[in-house]
């Protein structure tokens, strides 16, 4: 009987479950949290290179010997579907790995009567080369994020007015009327005193 192989696996080993390593929730509106999220990454050497109202990037460089390291940070701050917080923040930090590798070049040498030749004389170039890319899964380094993001949260909190359901229109609708301006508002003069009339003589 032949045996059945079974197919492998995904290799991510990835587990969901209803941790907040990656979320927090906040008061403030989606701009607010993503402009701090932006002053936050700055405070920290990152390089920021897309900041917008709902979404911030971010990266920095790490230089270890022959071994470079570059952190992608990302935040992406939404309005909260349900419950009284205002602003969910989804935040996500990748770590790519480069290394130095050497790559030996010959160089070419002209002749008139036999055209180029290659000689195995040379140079070598440097390069970095990805070894390594991962998704830091840390949750202190995110805790500390969220911390470094909150001393940059203004005191004044924008609650923008609820949206009106679909569909709702007004029974009486009131139309518009101007304002009066300051000149308008100046009390009219008294009326004149009304003079009797003359007494008519009696015949």
């Amino acid at each position: 009987m032949p045996k059945v192989r079974h197919k492998p696996g995904p290799s991510a080993a990835e587990t969901f479950d209803s941790s907040n390593t990656y979320t927090r929730t906040f008061d403030h509106s989606p701009a607010q949290t993503c402009e701090a999220a932006r002053r936050a990454l700055l405070s920290q050497g990152f390089v920021v290179g897309r900041a917008d109202a709902d979404v911030v990037e971010a990266r920095k460089y790490f230089q270890q010997d022959e071994s470079h390291e570059q952190v992608e940070f990302r935040a992406v701050c939404m309005p909260a579907l349900r419950g009284e917080q205002q602003t969910v923040v989804f935040v996500n930090a990748v770590l790519d790995r480069y290394t130095l590798r050497k790559s030996n070049t010959s160089a070419s040498l002209g002749v008139s009567a036999l055209g180029s030749v290659s000689l195995p004389i040379g140079t070598t170039e440097d390069s970095l080369v990805k070894v390594a890319s991962q998704t830091l899964q840390d949750p202190n380094f995110y805790k500390r994020f969220f911390s470094v993001l909150e001393r940059f949260l203004p005191e004044e909190v924008e609650r923008p007015a609820p949206p009106r359901p679909a569909g709702q229109t007004d029974l009486f609708p009131v139309p518009l009327v101007p304002q009066p301006t300051p000149a308008e508002l100046q009390p009219e003069p008294p009326p004149a005193p009304a003079v009797p009339d003359a007494a008519v003589p009696v015949p």
